[in-house]
């Protein structure tokens, strides 16, 4: 086995180095997207922010699920804050279904942008609802995340075609 491998391992060297081009062509990325400047993202798509938000990538996504199972198991609000938080808060009243009483509730879940109610998930979107005594389902049946969606990204035209004026 030795003489075979020192009398041809020029060979073996050449074969594997052709093994790892092919296999970079193989395995690298195919595609590369990139929005232009002037396209509104939504919300969900937006970077999080460096002051302790959850980040975009695939280890950011498994510590936030990780940590919203441990929440949900030791019955404890783990995020400090909720994302999209920045800035000044928005008129929740805008949105059809939310009066002033129910936009001060929200506010005081911490939730005060468009851009909160736009990234809530299903679970999210529970247990808010659970917090909200009187008002429980009307977030859901009035489709508030997707009118939130809507002024979030900026897109009054596409709010006033689907939900009336604003």
């Amino acid at each position: 086995m030795e003489e075979l491998i020192s009398l041809y391992w020029p060979v073996i060297l050449v074969a594997l180095v052709i093994g790892l081009i092919v296999g970079y062509l193989a395995f690298r990325p195919k595609q590369r997207i990139s929005l232009s400047d002037d396209t509104p993202q939504r919300p969900h798509m937006q970077s999080r922010s460096a002051d302790g938000g959850e980040g975009n990538t695939i280890v950011d996504a498994a510590a936030a699920g990780t940590a919203d199972i441990a929440g949900q198991l030791l019955d404890a609000d783990v995020h400090e804050h909720l994302p999209g938080a920045d800035g000044d808060p928005d008129d929740l009243t805008a949105l059809k279904g939310i009066g002033p009483k129910l936009a001060s509730t929200l506010n005081g879940l911490g939730l005060t942008t468009y851009g909160q109610i736009a990234m809530l998930s299903d679970n999210q979107l529970e247990a808010i609802d659970e917090k909200l005594g009187a008002f429980a389902g009307r977030l859901k049946r009035d489709r508030v995340v997707e009118q939130a969606a809507y002024l979030a990204r900026g897109d009054t035209a596409g709010y006033e075609a689907r939900f009336g004026k604003l």
